[in-house]
């Protein structure tokens, strides 16, 4: 994939790249093909290097102390990935995994930083990125201390609708994520988020087709994660 013609740079903190760091971006990165359910890096691990999502969907996501996957954030075209513990000098804080098939392209860690430390407005860009990360971390703290599950779970709906959008010409969002998945996302035990899928498509705000969500009744859904549309 040539950096020049990337459809997906466009949408991400490398746009306004100055011409000589775009050619260093495409001399020095690597591409590969992930498959659907592949670890793209694990939590705990030292990074070599960051990636940039191509086409595809991913999760990042934290181990609790029980073991259990706690899903933080995910990515899609443009999004950049491990960027945090390349900047901190730290270890991996989370896990990527793909969520489809996904083509990823990996800019090792010392080309990056060159790139951060001569480029102002790529510097730039990456505070804004820390900043907004940051600022949606501590909006979900609140939340999942404050929200009910029934609001939190409304809200990771449209947060996905938000995020991968709908299948073309159908309500129904644009990414495939298990039961456990979704009430990882949520905070919430999978036999909780199972029933309260259940409730919300008998209320007639969502649909369910296996393990495809469809959204009936907008409005009603952001009532129901009490935020304002």
């Amino acid at each position: 994939m040539d950096c020049h013609h990337c459809d997906s740079r466009f949408k991400s903190v490398f746009c306004d790249l100055a011409s000589e760091e775009l050619e260093a971006l495409n001399n020095h990165k690597s591409c590969s093909q992930i498959k659907k359910g592949q670890v793209i890096f694990n939590e705990g691990f030292h990074p070599h290097g960051i990636y940039c999502v191509n086409s595809g969907k991913i999760k990042v996501s934290q181990m609790g102390d029980a073991g259990r996957e706690h899903i933080v954030r995910l990515a899609k075209d443009g999004d950049i990935l491990g960027y945090r513990a390349v900047l901190s000098g730290d270890k991996y804080s989370c896990s990527a995994i793909a969520l489809d098939d996904c083509n990823i392209c990996f800019v090792p860690k010392e080309v990056f930083l060159g790139m951060v430390q001569r480029d102002v407005s790529l510097s730039m860009s990456m505070m804004r990125l820390l900043s907004d990360n940051l600022k949606q971390a501590e909006t979900r703290i609140t939340e999942m201390a404050q929200k009910p599950v029934r609001e939190r779970l409304a809200e990771s709906i449209l947060f996905l609708k938000e995020t991968y959008g709908y299948e073309t010409g159908t309500n129904i969002l644009n990414v495939t994520m298990s039961r456990e998945e979704l009430a990882n996302m949520t905070g919430t035990a999978t036999e909780t988020a199972i029933r309260l899928l259940s409730e919300l498509k008998s209320d007639g705000i969502i649909e369910l087709t296996g393990k495809k969500i469809g959204i009936l009744d907008h409005s009603k859904l952001v009532k129901t994660a009490n935020l304002f549309d």
